[in-house]
C-alpha cells in the first residue's frame, strides 16, 4: 500500500468506527508499528485541513477520532433536527471539576468536598457521557468510582488531563486579616493595662 493508500485507509476505518480508536487497535489493524500509524495520522489531519472539508481528526488521549468542523454546528444541529442540549449548571461544572483533579473518585469524596448530596448531578454527567464508573472501591459496600470520559477532552478541547489548568496554591490556615486582628487585639489589651 502507497502513502495515499494508507492516508485514505485510515480516513475509511475512524469514518466506519465513528468513535475514538486506540493507536494500539489501529497498529494491530494495519500491521505497523504506533510510530507509522502516527506520521499517517498526521498526514490525514494535514490533508483535511488542506482540503476544508469540514471534517476534522482530533486525537484524544492516545487515540483517533473524525469529527465535523465546529464551524459547521449549526448545520448539522438543524439537519438532525437535534434539540438544543441545556448548558451544565454551575454545580454540574463543580462536580465535574471534582472528579477531573482527582479521579478515580466516589460519589461520596464529591458530597464531601462540595458539602451537598450530587446524586442527580452525577447521573446527568453520566448520561452526557462526561463522566462514566471505573469500577469498586474494595471497601465496605463496595462504592463505586467515577472518572471522565473521552467525550469529556473532547468536549473541553483537549487531549489528555494533563492540559486541565493548574489549580491554585492552597492559602495558609490563618490568613492575613485574621492575623491583623489578633495583633490590633493584642494592642488595645496593652494600651489598657
Amino acid at each position: 500500500m502507497n502513502k495515499e493508500q494508507k492516508i485514505s485507509a485510515l480516513f475509511s476505518v475512524l469514518f466506519a468506527c465513528g468513535e475514538p480508536v486506540s493507536i494500539d487497535r489501529l497498529s494491530e489493524v494495519f500491521e505497523e508499528k504506533p510510530e507509522k500509524i502516527e506520521e499517517t495520522a498526521k498526514e490525514l489531519k494535514n490533508r483535511l485541513q488542506n482540503q476544508k472539508s469540514g471534517l476534522m481528526l482530533l486525537e484524544l488521549d492516545n487515540t483517533y477520532q473524525l469529527a465535523t468542523d465546529e464551524k459547521y454546528a449549526e448545520y448539522i444541529k438543524r439537519a438532525l433536527d437535534m434539540r438544543r442540549r441545556t448548558p451544565l449548571s454551575p454545580a454540574a461544572f463543580e462536580v465535574l471539576s471534582v472528579v477531573a483533579y482527582n479521579q478515580p473518585v466516589t460519589k461520596s469524596f464529591v458530597e464531601q468536598v462540595r458539602g451537598v448530596d450530587c446524586s442527580g448531578v452525577m447521573t446527568t454527567l453520566v448520561e452526557k457521557g462526561l463522566v462514566e464508573e471505573r469500577g469498586r472501591l474494595e471497601l465496605p459496600g463496595r462504592p463505586l468510582l467515577y472518572g471522565t470520559t473521552k467525550n469529556f477532552l473532547r468536549c473541553f478541547g483537549i487531549s489528555d488531563l494533563s492540559e486541565l489548568p493548574k489549580l491554585p496554591e492552597e492559602e495558609p490556615a490563618v490568613n492575613d486579616v485574621g492575623e491583623q486582628l489578633s495583633i490590633e487585639g493584642t494592642q488595645e489589651v496593652e494600651s489598657q493595662e
